[in-house]
């Protein structure tokens, strides 16, 4: 039964916060541009830009969860999002949705044009998803790499540094790696899935397995031919000395994914796994004195 009214707790669930960490990409822009002596301004609007991204991302899962609410409930995982367990009524969700959007936007022409473009297209794409990319095989995979691409994007946008093509061909290849492993989550772990989610009847785990082997050995040559051929790799060479940790990570990934059925929520197992979570930390740690020391 849907509650007439939400609990702030229920509503706040809601907007997947546990989600926003998917934002953090935002940060590879100034990240990897340290030797430029970024000013205060620049990581304010970065934190600023990753608090627009927040609002529209919790936007369109309120309409995620408002589209696919017959399907949760029937997940075991996603029966207790609020929406699907009746916490929150779907024209309160509905509604929310629509101020956290128009307050994004607003937001994001305030952070600068190029920005805002950025930042609509990301909204049209993930509106597209939800209503129509996601029911087409492998596109919907290619779309949910997309949303992480903008993401990298727009975080170079909002400080005015160029985009690089590494930034934005190692971003593809891990979020493909995030949503091929999403799906064989799926298919794994729900017992009827092409009842819970059609497009799952177009998937087999030996095809997302031999797919997540593919897009795993790109992502790793790309992040070494980045820290050797690289316009920043040439002028730090150190940069290979973060390799072991995308190469742990990548394994510890996979491990996770075969051995204790993750892959799921991958952004939530991130800040769950103490393994994940210590090899980025170091990973971020040292990327940071490796251009520090370039400047």
């Amino acid at each position: 039964m849907t509650r007439p009214f939400a609990f702030p707790g229920a509503l706040f669930r809601a907007l997947r916060p546990k989600d926003w960490v998917k934002n953090s990409v935002l940060l590879a822009g100034i990240l990897f541009t340290l030797d430029r002596g970024h000013p205060a301004g620049d990581w304010l609007r970065v934190g600023f830009g990753i608090g627009v991204f927040c609002a529209l991302a919790s936007a369109i899962y309120l309409v995620n969860d408002v589209s696919d609410v017959e399907q949760d409930r029937k997940h075991p995982r996603k029966r207790l999002r609020p929406i699907a367990a009746g916490e929150v009524a779907i024209p309160v969700a509905l509604s929310l949705a629509v101020v956290l959007a128009v307050a994004g936007m607003a937001a994001a022409v305030a952070l600068g044009p190029l920005f805002a473009l950025v930042s609509l297209v990301y909204l049209i794409l993930t509106v597209s998803y939800t209503y129509c990319l996601k029911h087409v095989v492998l596109v919907d995979v290619l779309a949910l790499a997309g949303c992480y691409v903008l993401r990298a994007a727009a975080g170079a946008a909002v400080i005015g540094v160029q985009i690089s093509a590494w930034l934005l061909v190692c971003t593809t290849l891990g979020a493909l790696l995030i949503g091929l492993a999403k799906r064989r989550n799926e298919l794994v772990v729900l017992e009827d899935a092409g009842s819970h989610r059609k497009i799952l009847q177009e998937y087999t785990v030996p095809l997302l397995d031999q797919l997540i082997g593919i897009v795993t050995s790109a992502t790793l040559t790309a992040y070494m031919l980045y820290t050797f051929y690289s316009r920043t790799g040439q002028e730090r060479p150190l940069m290979m000395v973060t390799i072991p940790f995308v190469i742990y990570g990548l394994f510890r990934f996979l491990y996770m994914m075969h051995r204790h059925g993750k892959g799921g929520s991958p952004a939530q197992e991130l800040v769950e796994d103490p393994g994940l979570l210590v090899c980025g930390g170091l990973w971020g740690l040292t990327c940071i004195g490796v251009m520090l020391m370039g400047r």
